[in-house]
C-alpha cells in the first residue's frame, strides 16, 4: 500500500463568472521516502492540488475524488480529524513565509505549538525542541531567535523557521510549495539542499511544487507536468526530461534561458515562447486544453480530452498526437 494515493481528484471553486474547475482529474501515488515534483505555469493547479490534499480549500471550494493516506480516505474526515493530521503526519512549507507565519507570535512559540498539540510536550520542553530544530535547519544564533518575531528575520531565516515548524513532529509526508520564492540564488540553494537532506535523513515522502525545472531535475525522483488543472505528463525525472513527450512540456523546456543563447552571447534572437494564452478555467475548450497553443494539433484534438498514453517504462503523456510529436524528433 502506498503512503499517499490520489485518484481522480477534482477541485471546483467559485469564480466571478461562475464555477471554476481548478484541478481536473489528478491521479498519482507516493511511497514512503519517494520524492515527486509538480511543475507548470502559474495557475495550472499545482498549489490547489496540494491544498486539497490537506483539506484547505478556499471558502466554497468543492472537492471530488479520492485522497487516501495510509489507506485512510481523507476526503471523508471531519475538520477535527484533519487537524490531527496537519502538522503532524502531513506538513506543508508554504510559498510565502510572511503570510504563513503569525506576526503576533514569536518564532519559538509557533514552532513549539505543534509539539504541544500533537506530542503533548510541556511549553518548556517544546521550546527546547524548537531551539534544536532551528539549529538543525541552519538558523544563525538559533536559541536567541526563539523570541524573535517574523518581521525581525530575513526572508531566508523566515523560510528556515517554516521548515523547522513543518518538521517539528517528524511528518511522513512533506509538501513544499515554491519554498525558495523571493530568495536570492545562494539562499535558494541552501534551502533546497536542507530540504533534501532532511527528507533523506528522516525517510519522509516529498512533494515539491516549483516552476523551476532545474530545481526539479536536481531535487526529486519523479515529476508531473500540469496544465490547466490536469497532469499532462508524468514519469521518472531522468526519463521525462530525457525524452519530453507532451508539446507543453517541450514548450516549457524551450523557454529556459541558456548561457550563450541571447544576443550578447552570440545567440540568434529572443527566447522561445509558447504561443497563445492559458485558457480560462471557467470556460475551457472542448478536447485538449493545450490544442489552441500546440503546433501539432489537429481537429481530432478538439473533440475529447486525450487519455494518458505510454511513452516508456512508468512514463506517460496525455496527448492524442503523441506518435507525431515523438516522430518529429527525427
Amino acid at each position: 500500500m502506498s503512503l499517499l494515493e490520489v485518484n481522480a481528484l477534482r477541485v471546483r471553486l467559485r469564480g466571478p463568472d461562475g464555477p471554476v474547475e481548478a484541478v481536473r482529474g489528478v491521479s498519482f501515488s507516493l511511497d514512503r521516502g519517494q520524492t515527486m515534483g509538480l511543475v507548470g505555469e502559474s495557475g495550472c493547479g499545482k498549489s490547489m492540488t496540494a491544498l486539497a490534499l490537506l483539506g484547505l480549500l478556499p471558502e466554497g471550494g468543492l472537492l471530488h475524488g479520492s485522497v487516501r493516506f495510509e489507506g485512510r480516505e481523507l476526503t471523508q474526515l471531519s475538520d477535527r480529524e484533519l487537524c490531527r493530521l496537519r502538522g503532524n503526519r502531513i506538513a506543508m512549507v508554504f510559498q510565502e513565509p510572511m503570510t504563513a507565519l503569525n506576526p503576533l507570535h514569536s518564532i519559538g512559540r509557533q514552532i513549539a505549538e505543534p509539539l504541544c498539540l500533537h506530542r503533548g510536550l510541556s511549553s518548556e520542553a517544546a521550546r527546547g525542541v524548537a531551539g534544536e530544530l532551528l539549529h538543525r535547519v541552519g538558523m544563525p544564533d538559533a536559541r536567541a531567535r526563539l523570541d524573535a518575531y517574523p518581521h525581525q528575520l530575513s526572508g531566508g531565516q523566515r523560510q528556515r523557521a517554516l521548515i523547522a515548524m513543518a518538521l517539528a513532529c517528524e511528518p511522513d509526508l512533506l509538501i513544499a510549495d515554491e519554498p525558495t520564492t523571493a530568495l536570492d540564488v545562494t539562499i535558494q540553494a541552501q534551502i533546497l539542499e536542507l530540504i533534501v537532506d532532511l527528507v533523506h535523513e528522516r525517510g519522509m515522502a516529498l512533494i515539491l511544487i516549483s516552476h523551476d525545472l532545474g530545481v526539479i531535475a536536481e531535487t526529486v525522483e519523479r515529476v508531473a507536468v500540469m496544465y490547466a488543472g490536469r497532469i499532462v505528463e508524468m514519469g521518472p525525472v531522468a526519463t521525462v526530461f530525457g525524452r519530453l513527450a507532451h508539446p507543453y512540456s517541450r514548450g516549457l523546456f524551450a523557454a529556459i534561458p541558456r548561457i550563450g543563447g541571447g544576443r550578447s552571447g552570440g545567440g540568434r534572437g529572443r527566447l522561445a515562447a509558447i504561443p497563445g494564452r492559458v485558457p480560462d478555467l471557467a470556460a475551457l475548450p472542448t478536447g485538449c486544453a493545450f490544442a489552441d497553443r500546440c503546433g501539432h494539433a489537429q481537429p481530432v484534438c478538439r473533440l475529447a480530452e486525450p487519455p494518458p498514453l505510454a511513452v516508456g517504462p512508468e512514463h506517460w503523456a496525455a496527448c492524442g498526437r503523441l506518435d507525431a510529436v515523438l516522430a518529429s524528433d527525427g
